[in-house]
């Protein structure tokens, strides 16, 4: 199973300077084609926080990273060095498809400080489909991408992404109902839900219980746990 990760980079997020766009818009397109985010984060441009994280997600089994922001040029965005300290060693080049662009962009100019947006961690492969420059964005092992913060860029290219590395998959039914009774009620009835099953609980105010089932054996777990809740005298109420 694919464990997906999102990282969202900017301090101006966290400071409420600016809005976060990316979090619903990737849980979304992933939930459309049957695949769920497995952990979500909004950092800020701090790099010993930026490579902890990117280490979690490295020595997660079958990973796989979103990460919007911190590639641009200026001293403040530290993605594409600490990308390539965690994922190759610290070893980097130029990406020289993306150096040619900006020649083309800005002939007949010193583009040198320009090159720095197409210095990437080594055997990087280029993101294109961005509709406002052009300029791409990078992937690592075609498991890892790293695409700008505007979301005008980013999601345009995370489309491309999914449609591309995440073919549509069956979706998850999930079976749920409505407990009248509180979770300690239930408590044992719980601790019988095979570990296979995905099972959640919410508990509401009034002392009822949302549950829901989804994945392997749901269908028949949900009937078990139903006839469960009437030998004990719950009441309930599907939810369609």
């Amino acid at each position: 199973m694919k464990k997906i990760f999102q990282i969202i980079i900017g301090s101006e997020i966290l400071q409420n300077r600016r809005k976060d766009k990316h979090f619903e818009f990737l849980k979304n397109l992933l939930l459309e084609r049957g695949y769920e985010l497995f952990a979500s984060f909004i950092i800020k441009d701090d790099p010993k926080l930026m490579e902890d994280t990117f280490n979690l997600i490295k020595n997660t089994e079958n990973s796989y990273l979103f990460c919007y922001g911190g590639i641009g040029a200026t001293p403040d965005d530290y993605t594409r060095e600490i990308a390539a300290r965690v994922f190759t060693n610290s070893q980097m080049e130029y990406n020289e498809e993306f150096k040619q662009l900006i020649d083309q962009k800005f002939p007949n100019e010193d583009n040198t400080k320009k090159y720095l947006l197409a210095y990437w961690p080594k055997n990087s492969k280029p993101i294109w489909n961005n509709p406002i420059n052009g300029y791409p964005g990078f992937m690592i092992d075609e498991r890892y991408f790293f695409m700008p913060g505007f979301p005008q860029m980013s999601h345009p290219m995370t489309e491309w992404i999914i449609k591309k590395y995440f073919p549509i998959k069956e979706i998850k039914k999930r079976y749920t109902l409505i407990a009248y009774a509180k979770e300690s009620e239930m408590l044992d009835i719980m601790k019988k839900i095979p570990k296979e099953v995905e099972f959640s609980t919410l508990p509401k105010l009034d002392y009822t219980s949302e549950i829901s089932f989804a994945g392997k054996k749901a269908k028949e777990t949900f009937e078990w746990f139903k006839e469960e809740l009437k030998k004990n005298s719950i009441k309930f109420k599907e939810l369609t």
